[in-house]
């Protein structure tokens, strides 16, 4: 019960490694507002958790969505001391000639942009109460860009400084802010990143960690308890890479 009595608003939280840290968090006993653009997913992840957790339909990138969710928090739960922003849009192998416009607003606004939205709503929240945690599912394509993927890499390095930012802004509010790198994950979006599904293409992926194994989104879960925990109170600004040895 290393969550007990917090309140934490995690984004993308109906499937795959947003999914696990909801459940996670709960079993460590936060209660939690689940956020997510697909009702469907979302509500079902947060039906099967009870009555510990909300479902709040949202587009992360949107201001008025991101206050509505932010409220959910302090009206449902009474407080907020938690926020994950874990919502992430992925890039499929593309040369930078190829990238749209569009496509490289689109992966900016979800994987930096909304981090800033949900911290400004967040913030005043968590200095009212004396502290808190936020916490960033960055990338390791922030500290090891592969190429092809300059438009996500630059998103995900945009986040990775914002972690920094944030944490040394808010330190004296007692606010800290962290950052989790996973590496290839075994998730649906595994399949965008490497440009299709097959066997070839993931045995590529695992031949570049040495744990030998992608990581899971439960590996991704129990780093996010940790940050989340007061076990983790003289830690802020930290990058936690959750990659197998992989950027080594």
């Amino acid at each position: 019960m290393r969550l007990s009595e917090k309140v934490a608003v995690v984004t993308g939280g109906g499937s795959g490694m947003g999914a696990a840290i909801c459940r996670r968090f709960v079993e460590e006993g936060a209660r939690v507002v689940l956020v997510d653009f697909h009702a469907d997913r979302g509500e079902a992840v947060a039906r099967s958790l009870g009555d510990a957790a909300l479902f709040v339909e949202a587009d992360v990138a949107r201001d008025a969505d991101v206050r509505r969710m932010i409220d959910a928090a302090v009206e449902r739960f009474g407080r907020l001391d938690v926020l994950v922003n874990n919502a992430g849009a992925p890039q499929p192998p593309t040369p930078i000639t190829d990238t749209t416009e569009s496509d490289f607003d689109r992966l900016l606004a979800v994987n930096a942009k909304a981090i800033f939205l949900a911290a400004r709503r967040a913030v005043p929240i968590m200095r009212r109460q004396g502290g808190g945690a936020i916490i960033n599912t960055v990338s390791v394509a922030a500290i090891r860009p592969r190429p092809n993927l300059t438009a996500y890499n630059t998103s995900k390095g945009a986040a990775l400084v914002m972690t920094k930012s944030l944490a040394i802004e808010l330190a004296p509010d007692r606010i800290r802010v962290n950052a989790v790198c996973p590496g290839p994950a075994d998730t649906p979006m595994l399949s965008t990143f490497v440009g299709g599904d097959s066997a070839e293409k993931r045995a590529a992926f695992l031949s570049t960690i040495p744990l030998g194994r992608l990581c899971t989104p439960e590996d991704v879960a129990n780093a996010m308890v940790y940050l989340a925990s007061d076990e983790s109170s003289f830690v802020t600004g930290a990058v936690l890479d959750v990659d197998g040895g992989r950027c080594i």
